[in-house]
């Protein structure tokens, strides 16, 4: 596992290892002696630190002085695209993200790129970018400076969004990238806040997005905000402050509630160290792992090419549905051994991927109120789909 541990999008990483972690400890349990594939389940968890750079350093050292068939991460997509073109598609090598939501992957998928070694268990920006332009419109943000992180996702998801709230009669007065890590951002705050703008759609994460956020009410900027899916964070709002966040709005990738949703939702928080269910990536981490474990009882053997082509066989629809839990694990795990169909529903809801390794979903809309995020309504593929076709090509 790669994934930041550490830097702007390390409390994302954090939250997922303990999600994996809670994934393999019960699979483990629902095979008792005989084990996956005749083995326990273990990760080596690595801290990616939010650079790509150190991102493909650990993956190498997990595919070459390892052996390791498979890596889940990372969970940015400025660490996840290095990762994938440099170690995994090379060398033959399983990734799944959790959290990589640039459209920049589906492309490489689509080129031959990832080779099919790539799968994510979270929408493309490509759909979010639309479904936050419309909630966006629907909350009577109409008029927006732009602040955006200056990397692969920051660039996709403005563009994606931009091409949706434009053409639906939305303006944005002013755009300003930013670089992670910085000690200060009021030279970028200030600029945003030229010709002064009603409201503010900030794309990063919550290490650097709490500091814009903070200097940004502190230059006298208008406390109504637009935030991207992995800003809904208790540290977020503990930071900035919740007396400020009250006309805070959002999107993220939805789930539809499933046996495995309850499950998690009802054990997660006691083994995490702090985290609850709701964090950013948790629930996707998880379904990634279990979908990983699945797949490796599936092909019978710790060998990347037998794992990947399983990763589609425990998901398709057509098998017995089985959920999350040692008792759903189980279920899958005996049919596996009995050589009948099984198809896993996760905490995200069933997981179908494309040839590309994409899924499709709905996306939550929610809102902070109070210093609490609360979901608002969703908005479903075929929704998002329906506002793209009323789109000029």
């Amino acid at each position: 596992m790669v994934v930041s541990l550490t830097g702007p999008a390390g409390r994302f990483g954090q939250a997922a290892s303990k999600s994996v972690e809670m994934a393999f400890r019960d699979l483990n349990a629902a095979a008792g002696a005989a084990g996956i594939a005749g083995c326990q389940l273990a990760v080596d968890l690595r801290d990616a630190q939010s650079q790509g750079t150190v991102a493909v350093d650990q993956a190498r050292q997990l595919v070459d002085l390892r052996k390791t068939p498979a890596i889940i991460g990372g969970i940015i997509s400025s660490v996840s695209i290095p990762m994938v073109t440099s170690v995994t598609a090379p060398a033959g090598v399983l990734q799944i993200s959790p959290a990589s939501s640039s459209p920049t992957l589906t492309r490489m998928a689509a080129e031959g790129q990832t080779k099919g070694w790539f799968f994510r268990t979270i929408t493309s920006d490509a759909l979010q970018g639309t479904a936050a332009a419309k909630y966006a419109l629907d909350q009577g943000l109409r008029n927006l400076s732009v602040i955006h992180v200056n990397n692969d996702f920051g660039v996709n998801m403005l563009a994606e969004f931009r091409r949706t709230y434009e053409a639906l009669g939305g303006k944005i007065s002013s755009v300003t990238p930013y670089n992670q890590s910085q000690a200060s951002y009021a030279p970028e705050v200030t600029r945003a806040l030229q010709g002064d703008p009603p409201a503010l759609y900030l794309i990063g994460y919550p290490g650097d997005g709490t500091t814009i956020l903070r200097t940004w009410i502190q230059q006298g900027g208008p406390q109504r905000f637009l935030l991207n899916d992995g800003m809904n964070s208790a540290d977020l709002i503990k930071g900035v402050g919740p007396q400020f966040l009250n006309n805070a709005f959002g999107t993220s990738s939805g789930t539809t509630r499933t046996p495995s949703t309850e499950y998690f939702a009802s054990n997660y928080a006691a083994m995490s160290g702090g985290f609850d269910a709701n964090a950013p990536a948790a629930d996707r981490a998880f379904d990634a792992a279990a979908i990983l474990g699945l797949a490796i009882a599936k092909a019978g053997r710790f060998e990347a090419a037998a794992i990947r082509d399983a990763v589609r066989d425990v998901t398709k629809p057509g098998g017995e549905v089985v959920h999350a839990g040692p008792q759903g694990f189980a279920r899958a795990l005996q049919l596996i051994r009995e050589r009948k169909p099984v198809r896993y529903v996760g905490v995200i809801g069933a997981v179908d991927f494309d040839r590309n390794g994409d899924i499709v979903g709905p996306f939550r809309l929610w809102r902070i109120q109070n210093g609490e995020v609360t979901t608002t309504g969703q908005m479903t593929a075929e929704d998002v789909q329906a506002v793209q076709a009323r789109l000029p090509r």
